[in-house]
């Protein structure tokens, strides 16, 4: 397999390094990915850890020409169907995340699990994240998500706080409370190196499942 990254920042630079971990080639970490050569895009996985308007911008160009890709990016919801539709018609391979941590992923499970276990039982669902000082948007995308897993599951929306302080790479509280007892769910990262890991690991699935996926669905 051979890998373009799309996004040379923090996640770019670690998604560099878990790749060469594994010993997976990286051809070229591109801030404008829309200047690769189709031909060699052809041959290689795109892992996008962009900007949402970037990533809007680019879609296109990456369902068109590269053999697959991996979407990290968030903030696009607004068009989502679209994109996943894009990518269908392209025939491209597409898994995407708000979230690439399998610990994440695990948190995800639980939550959903939990919720339809509380369902009825009189239970206010809450989530709180914290992040570094440099993450713009609030809330995050895996704290979004993890509200849209709630209010499936429970039928309720969850109140969401977001707190940015220092170099935090990210922690998210799920909590249940009712008049008799608390149940909290916490995911804390120590780095970034676990999105790496889970978006290397998604360019390899892209290998043998064809088709639009969420990570979620395939661990």
């Amino acid at each position: 397999m051979k890998v373009i990254i799309s996004g040379y920042g923090k996640m770019g630079h670690m998604v560099e390094a878990e790749l060469k971990e594994r010993g997976i080639e990286l051809v070229e970490a591109s801030e404008d990915i829309a200047s690769v050569d189709p031909a060699v895009a052809k041959e290689c996985v795109c892992i996008d850890f962009t900007w949402p308007d970037s990533f809007k911008a680019n879609y296109r160009f990456i369902a068109d020409n590269f053999k697959a890709a991996v979407v990290g990016t968030t903030g696009w919801n607004d068009i989502k169907d679209e994109v996943l539709e894009y990518f269908r018609k392209a025939g491209t391979p597409l898994i995407y995340a708000s979230n690439f941590s399998i610990g994440v992923n695990a948190l995800f499970a639980a939550t959903r699990r939990a919720a339809e276990i509380l369902k009825g039982a009189g239970y206010t669902p809450s989530i709180e994240e914290i992040h570094h000082i440099h993450k713009l948007d609030a809330p995050s995308g895996t704290a979004k998500s993890l509200g849209a897993i709630i209010e499936d599951a429970l039928g309720a929306s969850p109140e969401i706080s977001s707190v940015r302080e220092g170099e935090v790479p990210g922690i998210h509280t799920v909590d249940f409370l009712s008049d008799c007892d608390r149940l909290t769910l916490r995911h804390e990262a120590f780095s970034r190196k676990g999105l790496a890991a889970g978006a290397v690991a998604a360019a390899l699935l892209t290998e043998t499942h064809p088709g639009v996926h969420e990570f979620s669905e395939l661990i």
